[in-house]
């Protein structure tokens, strides 16, 4: 196994070392995905659709659509609201 590279050798030969351009991207991208598939698995656990989500927290369907695909940059205080307002859910953030 000495040929075995781990996960952030692989990133740094892609992307870079953190604090590169590149490296910065992707880290966004991949952050943006991850509480895009949350959202995504909290919504249908809680048997809310896009729309019903949308209309309890006064944003548009295809915003919602959006976020759950990663495509779009959300702020903690829209995501907060769409976890605990739309779904009724806490949100729990821990700093490791």
């Amino acid at each position: 196994m000495k040929n075995t590279t781990n996960f952030e050798d692989l990133l740094k030969e892609k992307y870079g070392e953190k604090g590169t351009p590149a490296r910065d991207k992707f880290d966004a991208d991949s952050l943006a995905f991850r509480l895009g598939v949350m959202l995504k698995e909290a919504r249908k656990e809680a048997k809310v659709t896009q729309e019903e989500l949308a209309a309890r927290t006064g944003t548009k369907k295809s915003y919602i659509s959006r976020i759950e695909r990663g495509q779009s940059d959300i702020q903690f205080s829209t995501y907060y609201k769409l976890i605990e307002t739309g779904l009724g859910r806490h949100l729990n953030i821990s700093i490791g």
